[in-house]
């Protein structure tokens, strides 16, 4: 079905929506709407294709908890879908919208939530739209596990409107920015040089201070040049998520890097970025919840592995 304003009143229980891939964001989105009307929600993670039977089978436990159909394909997910969440890893956003066309209904809504170069995301649109299908460029823009479902979304593109319609529908949180497919992106891609690159600072400040074991005066110190900014909490946050999402977050990255490119400057802090990000997140840790509040055992960990690769 088309959603126009005639549609609202049998949203969200009566769409149909699909996943493209179905990670921490996914998944989140999918807890938000448990606490209200949930729609019938189809997902296809390209985890379930892994030659590993551990990894296939966590993925889906992922979707047997959450009661979601598990596709064996992608186009077994987005086949008869009024809507689409894209949610892969930046590397995969525009093999996602290569392989979506053939299998959507005329107007679809596409939402690219892809953490992408706006040059990316302008290819990805001319992929879905040679198809009938309505491409809108979405850019998460907070954490989704604080705010569920409610996470705020930006999103620019010619199907802008009809996208701000479902989401409201779908009870999550958007807004409008003037401005053609790329504009959401664009404000992402700038905002994470700064997120993200806080992250690999507090990386590489961290780790190198616990090394030198001064890390309570350092951080101590910064907490009296910036009060209130609780560095220590702080970097236990930053420290769990560039070791459980680092290589996403270094593919994203590298997108950012490409932005940069684009846009006649250098992008080597993005590049800098992206390689303390896929250096620490390869390292494949998966911290316990209760070390996820003690930045001084996430680093120990990090230091073990990193000096276990070096011996071997």
């Amino acid at each position: 079905m088309k959603i126009t304003e005639k549609h609202i009143s049998s949203l969200p229980s009566d769409i149909n929506v699909a996943f493209i891939g179905f990670g921490e964001a996914a998944m989140t989105f999918v807890k938000g709407w448990q606490k209200t009307d949930c729609p019938d929600i189809k997902v296809y993670d390209i985890k379930t294709d892994n030659p590993s039977a551990t990894i296939r089978q966590e993925k889906i436990a992922d979707y047997n908890n959450l009661t979601v159909k598990g596709c064996e394909s992608l186009s077994e997910a987005v086949t008869g879908a009024d809507v689409i969440f894209s949610l892969v890893t930046a590397d995969q956003a525009l093999i996602a919208a290569k392989n979506t066309p053939n299998h959507i209904i005329e107007d679809t809504l596409y939402f690219d939530c892809n953490s992408c170069a706006p040059d990316t995301k302008r290819q990805a649109e001319k992929l879905i739209s040679s198809k009938g299908g309505r491409y809108v460029d979405v850019a998460v823009m907070a954490p989704v596990q604080v705010n569920l479902s409610k996470v705020p979304l930006l999103l620019s593109g010619s199907h802008a409107e009809a996208a701000l319609m479902a989401l409201e529908s779908l009870n999550m949180s958007a807004s409008i920015i003037a401005g053609d497919i790329g504009t959401a992106s664009s404000v992402k891609m700038m905002r994470s040089i700064m997120i993200k690159g806080m992250e690999a600072l507090m990386m590489e400040c961290v780790l190198s201070a616990c090394k030198a074991g001064v890390d309570d005066i350092v951080l101590e110190s910064l907490e009296g040049s910036f009060p209130g900014f609780k560095w220590q909490e702080r970097c236990a946050y930053m420290l769990e998520r560039v070791m459980t999402h680092g290589v996403r977050r270094a593919a994203e990255m590298q997108e950012v890097a490409l932005t940069i490119e684009h846009l006649g400057l250098d992008g080597k802090m993005a590049k800098a970025t992206a390689n303390w990000q896929q250096r620490i997140g390869a390292l494949g840790i998966e911290p316990n919840p209760s070390d996820k509040i003690n930045y001084q055992i996430l680093a120990e960990k990090i230091l073990q592995r990193l000096h276990e690769e070096k011996r071997i």
